[in-house]
C-alpha cells in the first residue's frame, strides 16, 4: 500500500490497524515526524509495518514498475492550506494551474507502480476564487483517466467541524456563497 501524500499520518495509523504493510511518503519534513509520533503505539493485532521516506510524489523512483496493490492518498487542494513555507517540492505552495500541472506526474508514477487491475484512492476537495466554484477535484480526475485510469467509483464525503468552518459560515452569509462541504473520493482502477 502507498500514501504519499503521508501529511498527518492518518492513512499510516489506520494501514497499522488493518494489518497492511503500508510505505508513506513527503517532503515535509515536519510531516514525516508527525508520522512517526502517530505510528509509534503498540495495539493488539495491529500488525502492520509502516515504511516512512521523504520523497516527492512526482518522482517515485525508488519503487519498480507495477509494485504497489493499493494507492490511498490525499493530496493538498493546491495552495488552500500551505503546509510549508519554503519546502521547494511542496504541492501546497502551488496556485490551482500549477498545482493541476504537478498533478500530471504524480497521476503517471501512481499508474507507473500500482498494480494492473488494482485500485488507486484519491480524496480531493474545490475551493472558491472570486467567490465562484473552482472544481479542483474534477480536474484531478480528469488528469487520472488521461494517465490511463478508470474511474471505478466516486464517493462523496461530507464534512463536519472542519476547523475553519466557524470563518467560512460568517464569510458565506456576508459575501453571498455556499459552503462547500463535501470532498470527493476518487476510486480508479488500473
Amino acid at each position: 500500500m502507498l500514501d504519499q501524500f503521508a501529511g498527518g499520518g492518518t492513512t499510516l495509523v489506520e494501514a497499522k490497524l488493518l494489518n497492511r504493510d503500508i510505505i508513506g511518503v513527503d517532503v515535509n519534513d515536519a510531516a514525516l515526524t508527525r508520522c512517526r509520533e502517530k505510528i509509534a503505539f503498540e495495539h493488539d493485532g495491529a500488525d502492520g509495518k509502516v515504511y516512512i521516506r521523504k520523497g516527492d510524489a512526482r518522482n517515485l523512483d525508488f519503487l519498480p514498475d507495477s509494485s504497489i496493490d493499493l494507492i490511498c492518498t490525499h493530496p493538498p487542494y493546491a495552495d488552500i492550506i500551505k503546509y510549508s513555507e519554503d519546502i521547494e517540492a511542496d504541492l501546497s505552495r502551488l496556485k490551482v494551474k500549477d498545482f493541476l500541472e504537478a498533478m500530471k506526474p504524480v497521476s503517471s508514477e501512481c499508474y507507473r507502480v500500482l498494480k494492473k487491475g488494482r485500485f488507486c484512492a484519491i480524496l480531493m476537495g474545490d475551493t472558491r476564487k472570486n467567490g465562484c466554484m473552482v472544481p479542483i477535484s474534477f480536474e484531478v480526475m480528469r488528469i487520472f483517466q488521461d494517465a490511463g485510469f478508470t474511474l471505478k467509483e466516486l464517493i462523496i464525503k461530507e464534512q463536519h467541524n472542519c476547523r475553519a468552518t466557524g470563518y467560512w459560515k460568517t464569510n458565506s452569509v456576508k459575501y453571498n456563497f455556499l459552503l462547500i462541504a463535501h470532498e470527493y473520493l476518487f476510486v480508479f482502477r488500473k
